[in-house]
């Protein structure tokens, strides 16, 4: 065992001692291969007994154990470096992070912290909430009172939240990540649903996360990193950009929920070019695809009605999105989505990146086709992806 190994050790067993363990995370597996992703640590009291419930995060499932204080050690020497390359331990005054490199170096970090921490021995055995309205953000955010219940006039945001962090977790619980994941929420406005998303992968799925809220505002950039700031929120910041001038080094999750007209189709390009394993839109307006429809005047029996043009406009519109995704190796998804800014625009387009080589000429034809039949000349995500699909 290294000597910087046996230091993360002691401070692991000195911190249960002195009942200053507040939580602990195992990530990073070793081997990418394997189903269990990670493991999180927390003190527990059972019948008058304090223990050490360590849940086990598998790709399908979880399981939970517990463990007396002088049993947690050989757990960990068996699983680190062994399985897991990053620990993570939270005491009540200071973070302890256990690094371990690829060649199998370990480094220690020990960062002092300011917030108050306490300990939280619950037992739970109800499904931990998806989102906990007493998270102080909540209440910084405008949704909550000081004590963490809903106001009455954002009952009906908050379910619309909620339901979005259902679509996330189910979304993001089955897929592998090695080590940190890079996410763009883009036009993320006022963050509520970026703090949801860093919640429920964070504290739900004890993920290691770097999010960016992409938001064009700068007066909302620097109220929402001021929150994240004094809440201590780690792995979120806002960044001050519109959509298309935002290019991520390095993406594997990217979310646009209601970025207007063609600003989706420019996250949806960014998401493509940087790789990302995962894209979720929920489009907002059509105007691009209309326009072109109306300027053909191919207009038939349907179409030649207003309100069925800009139904037929969406439906195009989103379809060719979700062609072009499988044109880049992404398997797609089209869903209902609730509205969440009080808009029959419901759809949600997700694409997930497969290996699976894709029939490109096949899917040509089908865009090639849509077009000609609506006598549209071009599609704008096709433009800022900068290919012809004609």
């Amino acid at each position: 065992m290294s000597e910087t190994l046996q230091k993360f050790l002691d401070r692991v067993a000195e911190s249960a001692e002195q009942s200053a363990l507040v939580k602990m995370t195992l990530s990073k597996p070793a081997n990418r291969h394997d189903d269990l992703r990670n493991v999180y640590v927390k003190p527990v009291l059972i019948k008058e007994k304090r223990l050490f419930a360590f849940t086990y995060h598998y790709d399908r499932r979880d399981e939970v154990k517990n463990y007396a204080a002088a049993q947690m050690a050989d757990i960990l020497q068996e699983m680190l470096p062994a399985r897991f390359q990053n620990a993570v331990l939270f005491t009540v005054n200071e973070d302890v992070t256990l690094l371990v490199s690829a060649k199998g170096k370990a480094t220690l970090q020990t960062k002092k912290v300011q917030e108050n921490r306490e300990q939280n021995l619950d037992h739970d055995r109800q499904k931990t909430r998806l989102i906990n309205p007493a998270n102080p953000w909540w209440y910084q955010l405008g949704l909550t009172t000081r004590e963490g219940k809903i106001t009455a006039d954002m009952q009906h945001k908050f379910k619309q939240i909620y339901k979005y962090a259902e679509i996330v977790e189910s979304l993001v619980k089955p897929m592998k990540f090695g080590g940190t994941v890079h996410i763009a929420d883009m036009g993320a406005g006022k963050g509520y649903l970026t703090f949801a998303l860093h919640e429920v992968l964070t504290h739900r799925l004890h993920l290691d996360v770097d999010i960016k809220g992409v938001e064009i505002r700068p007066d909302l950039v620097l109220k929402i990193n001021e929150i994240i700031k004094a809440d201590g929120l780690k792995g979120l910041e806002f960044v001050e950009s519109s959509i298309e001038a935002y290019h991520p080094e390095k993406l594997d999750v990217l979310i646009a929920l209601h970025a207007c007209n063609t600003a989706t189709d420019d996250a949806i390009a960014s998401g493509i070019k940087a790789g990302a394993e995962l894209i979720v839109c929920a489009p907002c307006c059509h105007k691009q695809i209309r326009q072109e429809m109306e300027r053909a005047g191919r207009f038939d029996a349907i179409t030649r009605y207003g309100i069925f043009l800009e139904r037929q406009a969406v439906m195009i519109t989103d379809t060719i999105r979700a062609l072009i995704l499988e044109y880049f190796g992404y398997k797609t998804q089209v869903m209902e989505f609730i509205e969440m800014e009080h808009t029959p625009k419901n759809v949600l387009l997700v694409g997930r990146k497969t290996s699976k080589v894709p029939d490109k000429s096949c899917i040509l034809q089908q865009i090639n086709e849509l077009k000609a039949r609506y006598g549209i000349g071009r599609h704008y995500l096709e433009e800022t992806l900068g290919m012809e699909f004609s």
